[in-house]
């Protein structure tokens, strides 16, 4: 953060996981006279998020990503240049998503209130179309 590509600002992505980890984050930047002036929290329905996720599907030489509902390759399973299989990363079930948004409500959601009530919190709804969401990010940043 104190590097000259951050002097502008800077992103968080998935940090602070816990009230704790905000409170001591909030504390450093105190000390250098900074602090978070805004939390982008990309609201959307578990059971929507469980079928983006769980319908994710890559190709793992190249990165191309597929998803079984919205972007469907040619063939199920297959990837449309070469040919080859697709994959599903280990972390996309249902099963594993479960539990990390068990633990998202458990520990992560009490992050957000705590800096609603420093009023830094932007609701972002995420479920819309990504260029939507762009859209709504790119206004919060420069407001």
């Amino acid at each position: 953060m104190k590097k000259p590509s951050c002097q502008k600002g800077f992103i968080l992505d998935g940090f602070p996981r816990t009230v704790v980890q905000a409170e001591k984050l909030d504390e450093m930047l105190q000390k250098q006279g900074a602090k978070i002036d805004k939390v982008l929290n990309f609201a959307i329905d578990d059971a929507i998020l469980e079928e983006r996720i769980t319908g994710r599907w890559i190709h793992p030489s190249s990165g191309r990503t597929y998803h079984t509902k919205f972007a469907p390759p040619k063939v199920p399973g297959v990837d449309d240049v070469t040919g080859e299989p697709l994959i599903q990363r280990k972390d996309d079930t249902a099963a594993v998503l479960k539990s990390r948004l068990e633990a998202f409500h458990r520990q992560t959601e009490p992050v957000i209130g705590y800096y609603k009530n420093k009023g830094a919190v932007a609701e972002l709804h995420a479920e819309k179309s990504p260029k939507e969401v762009t859209a709504e990010v790119q206004k919060v940043l420069s407001s």
